[in-house]
């Protein structure tokens, strides 16, 4: 259900996100919960502990919680200091064998949100570390998107922030850290604007996201701009992109260019012939590294979030997304994404498919059966998603 009386800021980068983030919780009076799947000890990760650890300092309950296997790296002295100075740390599922294939062990924290005093909310898909990739000087910096919000649907993300920590915390025999926040979040209009805010996990709301984003194609009348990192679509997603491109939608979809996770990388391009057929174009994006996990439908429906449009994402991580119906706010990120559709990206044409087939189709359906093999094994049901 959509709620109205919001406000909501677009942040573009961690250039936006992290010194509006690192402003909260420098306000904060009450109460910090702040979740990522990474947390670097880089400038961006050390001014964000020192604003944790100030907070917890003046008396603020600060709960940091991080993915075990994404932020496991996170160094030990840093741990000690966040303790010390009373900043509440939980890593979720922190036992994980590299190459295990447990389906537990699969389950990752994928979220990235914040919420300070229950009434000013964050979330997106900026994890907290440099925008800028190590050893590339040459790179642009990452591109992502987050969003600020304030009014009553911060209260729902306050909610989930609280119930996955005390789940966390429950696990791992922190009784004391497991008590219900006392806190009531604001509930007070800030805004006009109408938005709804949708988690996956593994119980109730294991399709939650997909089916957002289905609901919203199927009614799409005009235009579908998709951007997503890691883009590996289930057959109902798929299909539902080649619907709406027959019956007249303009579907463009923006994808990572870069190599960064090979094998979802090169497994997403086995379904390029089949979308370019049915007129959606592609663009891959060059400038930099790609994290976005974004969309644009009808210049009207627009989400933010966590969740990449592939099987580990819809099947398997705890992800978190915001879906907004206001023209402003999709025309800001729409004229951003045409942006880089623009001038950061390169458009793939079938022509490119037929110069490389060794690139666009052999290499993808290579990579794709051994993710439909690994999420076989996993238990998840990850064939017949990529049927």
């Amino acid at each position: 259900m959509y709620v109205a009386g919001n406000r909501f800021k677009l942040l573009f980068n961690g250039q936006d996100y992290f010194p509006a983030l690192i402003d909260a919780i420098d306000l904060a009076q009450q109460e910090v919960f702040l979740e990522s799947y990474l947390f670097e000890a880089d400038e961006i990760g050390v001014a964000v502990m020192q604003a944790l650890m100030a907070a917890a300092l003046r008396g603020v309950r600060v709960n940091l919680q991080l993915d075990g296997f994404g932020a496991g790296n996170l160094p030990v002295l840093w741990r000690k200091r966040l303790a010390e100075a009373g900043v509440r740390l939980l890593f979720f599922r922190p036992e994980v064998k590299v190459l295990s294939l447990d389906r537990q062990r699969l389950r990752r924290l994928h979220r990235k949100l914040a919420v300070i005093d229950g009434s000013v909310g964050f979330i997106g898909g900026i994890n907290i570390l440099s925008d800028f990739e190590p050893n590339q000087p040459e790179c642009a910096p990452r591109y992502d998107y987050a969003v600020r919000m304030v009014g009553p649907l911060v209260a729902q993300l306050h909610e989930s922030a609280d119930r996955v920590w005390r789940h966390t915390a429950w696990v791992q025999l922190k009784k004391n850290w497991a008590k219900k926040s006392l806190l009531k979040p604001s509930l007070s209009v800030a805004g006009r604007v109408r938005g709804r805010f949708v988690y996956r996990d593994n119980l109730r709301h294991r399709r939650d996201i997909e089916h957002e984003y289905l609901q919203a194609i199927w009614y799409a009348k005009n235009e579908i701009i998709l951007a997503n990192a890691y883009f590996l679509p289930g057959y109902r997603l798929r299909h539902a992109l080649i619907h709406a491109a027959k019956r007249g939608v303009s579907v463009i979809l923006l994808v990572q260019g870069r190599v960064d996770q090979a094998l979802l990388h090169y497994a997403s391009r086995g379904f390029y012939h089949q979308f370019l057929s049915a007129g959606i174009e592609i663009y891959e994006y060059q400038k930099g590294f790609m994290h976005a996990k974004v969309a644009v439908i009808d210049s009207i429906w627009a989400t933010v979030g966590s969740s990449n449009i592939d099987p580990l994402s819809l099947l398997l991580a705890r992800e978190a997304n915001v879906f907004v119906r206001e023209k402003q706010f999709a025309g800001e990120l729409r004229a951003d994404l045409k942006r880089a559709l623009e001038h950061d990206a390169t458009q793939i044409k079938k022509s490119d498919i037929e110069r490389d087939r060794w690139v666009y189709r052999a290499l993808p359906w290579l990579c794709h059966a051994v993710v439909r093999l690994m999420m076989g094994i996993s238990g998840y049901g990850g064939r017949r998603y990529l049927e």
